[in-house]
C-alpha cells in the first residue's frame, strides 16, 4: 500500500487492550487510528462530525456488544453507510450469519491474521469509497433535474403571462410576494422556496383562455366568465400529477388560488382549510398585484386602497390568519413591487430565471 493513500480512518472497537494494540499496530502503517474500549464511546466517536471510514468492532463486550452497536449505527442515517467488519473469538456459522444479517460488511475472526485484516479493510474501503461517489452523483444529477423543473416552471409561468402581461414581471412579483408572506407567517426555508418557486405557474391555464376573452377592455358577460373561470381547472391539467413535491405544490397552487375562504371561489368552491395553504396564500400576493397594477379592462389602484380591501375580505375571500403576516410582510413587497414595476421594463430570460430560482 502506498503512504500517501493512508488518509482515511479506520475505528477500533474493543475492550481488551492487547487485541486494540495488535489491530492498531498492523493498521498504522496504512491509515489514521482511533479506538474505543467500549460499545458507548464507539458510538460517541462515529456520531461526530468526522466519523470513521470504516469500523472493525468486536462483538462480545461488556454493557453494550458489538450487535448493539452496529444496530445503533445502522438505524442512524448520518453512520448508516459506514462499513462495518465484526472482528470477534465467535466463529461459529450462526454468529457469523447473524452479524452479516446485522448489516456488518465482513466477518473476521480471531486469532486475526494481519494480511487477511489489511486486504479486507482495503476492499470495503473501495467499496464504500465507490458508493459514496455513486451517491455524490445521483446527488447531484437530482439537482440538476430540480433546477430544470425551475426553469420550466418558470418558462411556462411566464408564457402564460404574456398573453394578458406584457412583460411578464406580474409572475415575479407575485411569487416574491408569496416567499415574503409565506416568511412571515412562519413556514421554514425549505417550504418557502418550493412556493417561490411554484407561484409562477398559478395562472398557466391562461394559455387556454381565447384573447377575445383574456384581452377584453370591459366587463366579461356570462359565458365569458364562465370560460374565464376554466382556467385554474386547465392550468392543473397542464402541470399533471408528478411525485415532485415542486410540481405538486405548482399542481395545489394553479387549481385553487382562486378560491375564497367562505366557499365561493373557483373551480372548486372548497372552504377554509380545504384549500391548500399554498393556494390562500397565492391568493392574497396574485390579488395584491393584480389590483396595483394596470390591465386592459382597469386602472391600477394604490397600495393603500389595496391594503384595505384585502383586510375586508378577512374571512370572505382570504384566510384570515394570513392577514397580519401580510401586513408584516407589507414593507419588503412594496420594494419589491417598485423593483420590479412595469415601468423598469421587461427582465429578459435570464434576468427571469435567476430571479425565481
Amino acid at each position: 500500500m502506498n503512504e500517501l493513500q493512508t488518509k482515511q480512518t479506520i475505528l477500533v472497537v474493543d475492550d481488551t487492550p492487547e487485541n486494540i494494540d495488535l489491530l492498531t499496530e498492523v493498521l498504522n502503517p496504512y491509515y489514521r487510528t482511533k479506538i474505543a474500549t467500549n460499545g458507548e464511546k464507539a458510538l460517541k466517536i462515529a456520531f461526530s462530525n468526522k466519523p470513521p471510514d470504516l469500523i472493525l468492532l468486536d462483538i462480545m463486550m461488556p454493557g453494550m456488544n458489538g450487535y448493539d452497536v452496529c444496530k445503533s449505527l445502522k438505524e442512524n442515517p448520518d453512520t448508516h453507510g459506514i462499513p462495518v467488519i465484526f472482528v470477534t473469538a465467535m466463529s461459529e456459522v450462526t454468529d457469523e450469519k447473524k452479524g452479516l444479517e446485522m448489516g456488518a460488511v465482513d466477518y473476521i475472526t480471531k486469532p486475526i491474521s494481519p494480511p487477511i485484516v489489511l486486504a479486507r479493510v482495503k476492499t470495503h474501503l473501495a467499496l464504500y469509497d465507490q458508493t459514496r461517489h455513486l451517491e455524490n452523483m445521483v446527488e447531484q444529477r437530482t439537482a440538476d433535474l430540480e433546477k430544470a423543473r425551475r426553469h420550466i416552471i418558470c418558462r411556462l409561468g411566464r408564457a402564460s403571462e404574456f398573453k394578458d402581461n406584457e412583460t411578464g414581471n406580474h409572475v415575479i412579483r407575485m411569487s416574491h410576494y408569496t416567499r415574503l408572506i409565506a416568511q412571515a407567517f412562519g413556514l421554514g426555508e425549505e417550504s418557502v422556496n418550493i412556493l417561490f418557486n411554484a407561484a409562477p405557474m398559478h395562472d398557466v391555464g391562461k394559455i387556454g383562455v381565447p384573447d377575445n376573452i383574456l384581452l377584453k377592455p370591459g366587463k366579461l358577460d356570462e359565458i365569458e366568465w364562465a370560460v374565464m373561470r376554466m382556467h385554474p381547472q386547465m392550468g392543473a391539467e397542464i402541470i399533471g400529477q408528478h411525485p415532485s413535491i415542486l410540481l405538486q405544490t405548482a399542481h395545489n397552487i394553479s387549481l385553487t388560488h382562486h378560491e375564497k375562504w367562505d366557499g365561493t371561489g373557483y373551480p372548486k368552491k372548497l372552504k377554509g382549510e380545504e384549500i391548500p395553504l399554498s393556494g390562500r396564500i397565492v391568493a392574497i400576493a396574485d390579488v395584491f398585484d393584480a389590483l396595483t397594477t394596470a390591465r386592459p379592462y382597469k386602472k391600477a389602484w394604490s397600495v393603500e386602497e389595496t391594503v384595505r380591501e384585502i383586510q375586508k375580505c378577512a374571512g370572505t375571500n382570504f384566510d384570515p390568519g394570513l392577514i397580519a403576516p401580510f401586513n408584516a410582510a407589507l414593507p419588503e413587497i412594496l420594494k419589491i413591487m417598485e423593483q420590479y414595476s412595469e415601468e423598469h421594463g421587461a427582465l429578459n430570460d435570464l434576468d427571469f430565471i435567476k430571479s425565481a430560482s
